[in-house]
């Protein structure tokens, strides 16, 4: 493994990069195997997040993740990654009744999933206050301000946030809240790019925009959109390189074909005996009924 990656993404790495200039990589991740590819490909960041409800556990939104799904999920990527920064989303009303009880949640992602951050939606007082309590903890805290999925049922819908002056203002607000309550980053989702330019300018700690254009510090987007891992709805901002849900289509396919016609499994697929065990085996199994049929 190059040098390049066999290094460990920190949080101070992070921030090293938003003042060096360089462009900040990340991507979701919900399991083992697209974890290993992730990180071998030099992510920078991992996210587990509480998309894995739309994208691989099927629910309509995000609201439904609980804390030992996200857990579930963030062991199997920590198992994979080697090189970046995994950070584990803080699922809905893991972080909505007691200071006390948000520690311990956020803990849980550290202690028994082996993360190394955990990412909390909103930016209002109550919210401030308990990720003040996270980084007092010791908990690296990633920011999240725009549109906020977990608020699906408040907002109606998925939309762009931050196109009047009322909701740019109470963006920009409340990432410099973030900032000062301790973030490492914010994320910045669906936001005219131009106040995401603003935001990134007049903020110390990286943004990480997610359908916020080209000027944030660096970029995430959801594993199964990028690589086309779905049959739903792409939003505006994904860019597809891959449409593998085509491509395993088509391999599924030929496989049932080929079993339904028997040309599989060929004679390269299968196990054999040595010719005088093939010789003995009736004897080493006695006498019985044997099946009429194809030979």
């Amino acid at each position: 493994m190059a040098e390049e990656t066999a290094t460990r993404i920190t949080v101070p790495a992070l921030l090293a990069k938003k003042r060096n200039g360089e462009r900040i990589t990340a991507l979701t991740a919900y399991d083992f195997p697209a974890a290993r590819v992730v990180d071998e490909a030099g992510v920078d960041l991992v996210l587990v997040g509480d998309s894995l409800g739309m994208v691989v556990l099927g629910y309509e939104n995000t609201v439904p993740v609980t804390m030992e799904e996200m857990l579930h999920h963030t062991r199997a990527v920590t198992r994979a990654v080697r090189r970046a920064l995994v950070v584990g989303d803080m699922p809905y009303f893991s972080f909505h009744l007691s200071r006390d009880e948000t520690v311990r949640n956020a803990s849980r992602f550290l202690k028994e999933a082996g993360a190394s951050a955990v990412k909390v939606e909103g930016a209002g007082a109550k919210r401030l206050k308990l990720i003040e309590a996270l980084v007092e903890a010791e908990i690296p805290v990633l920011g999240h301000v725009g549109l906020t999925p977990q608020s699906i049922h408040h907002l109606g819908r998925f939309k762009v946030r931050g196109k009047s002056r009322e909701e740019a203002r109470r963006i920009l607000d409340g990432a410099l809240s973030l900032e000062k309550a301790g973030v490492f980053a914010v994320v910045l989702e669906c936001v005219p790019r131009e106040l995401a330019r603003e935001v990134t300018a007049r903020l110390r700690v990286p943004t990480i925009g997610i359908g916020a254009g080209p000027h944030c510090d660096g970029q995430i987007l959801v594993f199964h959109d990028l690589t086309g891992f779905t049959t739903g709805y792409l939003p505006k901002f994904v860019k597809k390189y891959l449409d593998l849900q085509d491509l395993l289509s088509r391999a599924v396919g030929d496989y049932v074909r080929d079993v339904r016609r028997g040309a599989f499994p060929e004679d390269a697929h299968s196990f054999h005996l040595p010719p005088e065990d093939c010789r003995a085996l009736p004897s080493w199994l006695g006498a019985g009924r044997k099946r009429k049929g194809r030979a």
